[in-house]
């Protein structure tokens, strides 16, 4: 799979989504790649599409559960003896649980902090050896609008989100110096299976408070879901950043994710709070 000096990256979450396309667009780009899943079993679909691009040979899929402490080992051990270099490591793994901050049990936030944040922080910690000693590395962690603002009905993915921001912020600072390049990359509203598989579960208590807030998310989320984005802008971004000699903190996209932030940014918080409550239609009580 490799040869002398020859550019590698690791990707965990590549099953689907963003994971998927951005493992093809880096093994485009003459990265040799290794896809980590939790069920290597459903790589097909990966595999499938990197062979329509003949990069088919440059994927090697291994099973990697962020939230597994000896499968981050052995995949550690896999860049180590397989790779022999890490120029790239992508960050994409996680979970998006849905609901009102109330309603949702404590096991369900034990599962999305456990998933996007500690896993993170998992991979980070194994892989940061190999790529202090390839040298002008790069760590892309995949972050979101929800990074940025937390939504009603989001708070579970927006704390974890939050929590990656402070993560990359304080990483970015700490590797600077070791020739290692942090990036954050906050996407959207983007069609990624990981939306149907939270919000399509989401369930609300019996005589919950938030019922009629609920109903009006929902409504928000399918219309959002309708209009997003093409996934692949995602991914081809992730790729050009791999290239870049000097990439920026943070990379926003698209556009209307862009003009998102800068409203928040520019309104008093109150002001933009009772906007977004607005937005998805007067309080029921």
């Amino acid at each position: 799979m490799k040869a002398a000096n020859q550019k590698t990256a690791l990707v965990t979450g590549a099953s689907s989504g963003f994971g998927l396309l951005i493992s093809i667009e880096l093994a485009k780009c003459g990265y040799d790649v290794a896809a980590g899943m939790r069920r290597p079993e459903a790589a097909g679909k990966l595999l499938q599409q990197a062979a329509k691009f003949g990069v088919a040979e440059r994927i090697r899929v291994i099973e990697l559960d962020i939230c597994i402490e000896a499968q981050v080992l052995a995949a550690a051990r896999f860049a180590e003896e397989g790779l022999g270099r890490l120029d790239v490591l992508v960050n994409n793994a996680g979970i998006a649980v849905g609901g009102f901050v109330e309603d949702v049990p404590l096991s369900e936030w034990r599962r999305q902090l456990e998933t996007n944040v500690l896993g993170t922080v998992a991979v980070t910690q194994s892989m940061l050896p190999l790529m202090r000693r390839t040298g002008k590395s790069k760590m892309i962690l995949i972050s979101s609008i929800s990074g940025v603002v937390g939504f009603p009905g989001y708070g579970p993915y927006a704390a974890s989100k939050f929590a990656v921001e402070g993560l990359g912020e304080s990483l970015a600072m700490e590797l600077m110096p070791l020739g290692i390049d942090v990036v954050l990359v906050q996407p959207g509203a983007y069609g990624t299976p990981i939306w149907g598989k939270s919000f399509g579960e989401l369930k609300v208590r019996e005589g919950s408070p938030y019922s009629g807030m609920l109903k009006r998310v929902l409504a928000y989320s399918e219309r959002t879901a309708k209009k997003s984005g093409d996934p692949l802008e995602v991914a081809r971004l992730v790729a050009r950043i791999a290239g870049m000699d000097h990439p920026r903190f943070r990379y926003r996209l698209p556009r209307s994710t862009r003009l998102t932030g800068r409203i928040k940014a520019w309104l008093p918080d109150r002001f933009f709070q009772r906007l977004i409550v607005r937005l998805l239609g007067k309080d029921d009580s």
